[in-house]
């Protein structure tokens, strides 16, 4: 190990190099336009994987976004370790509001600013190059390492859940690793047992077959602009909580082991406030801060649209208006039942004077894997040692479609390595990530290979 770990020290620039590289590619799958960015991206992690020693192909279908799949040289009767992470990344709208250019990787004191960095082009190539450093600087891995990165993640397309459920001997492995979640505080990585699940949805309402002047037509017939805006007002109650009938009845409450250790993990309230910017905070009564990123379902509005956005003024009805969602799930609730509650009350609350349409996105159950076991006990102590402090134990708040069908499919519940600091804007303008998180990365997967 010590032979591998000195090899990611004084390779540490060639490293950055590459990390540099790859997040310049604008991988956005969302965006058609950025389809062959997305193959580009794919096509360079596959020769990343093949310098560092990984036998590696693209795997491309019609209409889907490529998967890269890495296989190190097979070791008889050496265990199995299966790496998951996405080389795709979110769009950068509004692009006015960075700093710098997102697909050009600037560093500021110590921190990169570029699209993907942490989320989640740094952690996976950091497994990577964990790879790389021990068969270019060791001799070979002690372990079989198999690398599954996806490419269209930030879309919800299912190219990989159809590769696991058509291919899941390729697949086989004694543990799963996922880097895509944060770690607990700046230096502080976390061990995270538990990810919220969830579903997208999109409204449409339609009023008069075409915009109408607000003067001729308007206290005679309804806006869909503003009934789209009621709509989503009435999903929450003004103090924070959930209003749609039936979308809490499944909710599962952490236990009383798992209430304490929350209760005991340190929490700074306005350090977190003064991080997102907000003016104070929101949520759920009765809640504390941790209860309601981890365990408690959320409904967010991610965007309202429709009727004039140009300058000045245009004095309109428009014909139509929308609104997209997205719903974080907790264990116990099906995605389905949540789909059909909100369709009702949304239904329930929309006039006869306007059409409702709701189209379901993807959806994604939640997952609680309370960390126990060997593997986990190896996860730990690799990143202690890595990082020189005990990880935390927590959940995390976002979701991770392909980790149920991971666990569903092949059986392994996902190990999730919280490797960078929170803060790090990731699906937002200005994204960030310590150039320090990735070598503290790269020296946990190194640790994670050898202990494994």
């Amino acid at each position: 190990m010590d032979r591998a770990l000195s090899y990611a020290t004084t390779n540490g620039r060639a490293l950055e190099k590459a990390l540099f590289e790859f997040v310049s590619i604008p991988s956005i799958s969302a965006q058609p336009a950025y389809a062959a960015e997305v193959v580009r991206s794919a096509e360079w992690l596959r020769a990343r994987m093949e310098h560092a020693g990984i036998a590696a192909r693209v795997v491309s279908s019609a209409g889907q976004h490529p998967l890269v799949i890495g296989r190190s040289k097979q070791i008889d009767g050496a265990p199995t370790v299966l790496v998951y992470g996405h080389h795709d990344v979110q769009p950068v709208d509004p692009l006015s509001e960075w700093d710098y250019p997102p697909f050009e990787p600037t560093v500021v004191d110590g921190v990169l600013r570029c699209r993907g960095g942490a989320d989640d082009k740094g952690p996976t190539l950091a497994m990577v190059c964990a790879a790389e450093a021990w068969n270019r600087g060791a001799g070979g891995l002690p372990v079989n390492v198999i690398f599954a990165v996806e490419g269209e993640e930030e879309s919800g397309g299912h190219h990989l859940a159809d590769f696991i459920r058509e291919h899941p001997d390729e697949l086989r492995a004694d543990c799963l690793v996922i880097l895509d979640v944060a770690g607990f505080a700046a230096g502080v990585p976390a061990l995270c047992y538990g990810l919220r699940g969830i579903q997208t949805m999109e409204i449409r309402v339609d009023g008069p077959s075409r915009d109408l002047h607000s003067g001729g037509y308007g206290g005679a017939v309804q806006n869909p602009a503003e009934v789209v805006a009621r709509l989503v007002a009435t999903l929450r109650h003004p103090d924070g909580s959930i209003a749609v009938d039936g979308l809490l009845d499944d909710v599962a409450e952490p236990d009383a082991a798992e209430s304490a250790r929350m209760g005991e993990l340190p929490v700074d309230e306005e350090a977190f406030r003064a991080e997102s910017g907000a003016p104070a905070l929101f949520g759920e009564p009765g809640r504390g801060l941790y209860e309601r990123l981890w365990s408690r379902p959320t409904v967010e509005v991610n965007g309202i649209f429709g009727g004039y956005q140009g300058a000045g003024s245009k004095t309109i009805i428009p014909a139509w208006a929308g609104a997209k969602l997205s719903l974080r799930l907790v264990p116990n609730q099906d995605p389905s039942k949540v789909v059909a509650a909100v369709k009702r009350h949304l239904e329930r609350h929309c006039p006869p004077t306007v059409k409702l349409t709701v189209t379901v996105g993807h959806g994604a159950a939640a997952l609680l894997t309370p960390p126990a076991g060997p593997w986990a006990e190896k996860a730990r102590r690799a990143m202690a040692d890595a990082y020189g402090v005990e990880p935390k134990l927590v959940r995390a708040g976002g979701s991770i479609p392909i980790a149920q069908v991971f666990h569903e499919v092949l059986g392994l519940p996902p190990l999730l390595f919280g490797t960078y600091s929170p803060g790090e804007r990731a699906h937002a303008p200005n994204e960030r990530y310590p150039i320090a998180d990735f070598h503290s990365a790269v020296r946990a997967g190194i640790r994670f290979f050898g202990i494994a």
